[in-house]
């Protein structure tokens, strides 16, 4: 099925985007691990390793939904509490009501919705577009509960994940918060971009957020990043 696009939206980095997550849902229907097609070399030409990740989400909800086994949750009980902190204003909360989620994001940037095959929810620097957060959603199998349904060992997941995609694994962790397994890793991809991939699965949904920037900006915005990424949380309450 392919999504109706205005004029408009027919720009190249939309389009191969929608390229790329066509290809991996394709490879991820007729595989039997939920990282099926994402080790393949099923990249169209004009796809920036960026936008490859910023569709791993996507990917990875399309293998557990292919029917994917299941291993048993991953044994994480400590909780960690959700990250508040507004950093001096740095950071402001913003919600979603609607689709029942919370997070903090950088006071002031742009904020755009929906771009197609791409993301659900973007913030953006003001000067600078490379420096983003996104966040997208995929339904799953409805007894797919938590992210460890892509395995329990998240610096192998991130492994896979960083595998054919001309990206260095940086570092990978997880954590449990109010409930929620999550999964956070850390890329420095090829083209330049250093990047923060997290990974969760609530109400029938994996979510993925990602935050990216340049090598050489990462200093200043590492810890507004990981605390944007400790804030977030698939639910209202």
């Amino acid at each position: 099925i392919v999504p109706f696009l205005s004029p408009t939206d027919r720009s190249p980095s939309t389009m191969a985007r929608l390229s790329v997550t066509a290809l991996l849902l394709a490879a991820a229907a007729t595989g039997a691990s939920g990282f099926a097609g994402l080790n393949g070399a099923s990249d169209a030409p004009t796809t920036s390793r960026r936008e490859s990740f910023g569709v791993i989400g996507g990917a990875v909800a399309a293998g557990i939904a292919a029917g994917a086994p299941l291993p048993a949750i991953a044994a994480v009980t400590e909780e960690t509490p959700r990250i508040t902190t507004r950093m001096g204003g740095l950071l402001e909360p913003y919600q979603d009501s609607t689709r029942g989620w919370r997070t903090l994001v950088p006071s002031g940037w742009n904020k755009f919705d929906g771009e197609v095959g791409a993301y659900d929810t973007k913030w953006q620097d003001l000067v600078d577009n490379t420096e983003n957060i996104k966040l997208s959603s995929t339904p799953v199998k409805s007894t797919t509960t938590s992210i460890s349904a892509i395995g329990e060992d998240v610096q192998e997941v991130g492994e896979k994940l960083a595998s054919k995609r001309s990206a260095k694994l940086i570092s990978a962790s997880e954590r449990q918060t109010d409930g929620i397994l999550f999964y956070k890793f850390d890329f420095a991809l090829d083209d330049g971009t250093h990047q923060l991939l997290q990974l969760c699965v609530n109400k029938g949904r994996i979510w993925s957020l990602d935050a990216n920037a340049k090598e050489k900006r990462w200093s200043k915005r590492e810890e507004m990043y990981n605390n944007v990424m400790g804030s977030f949380m698939p639910k209202l309450s």
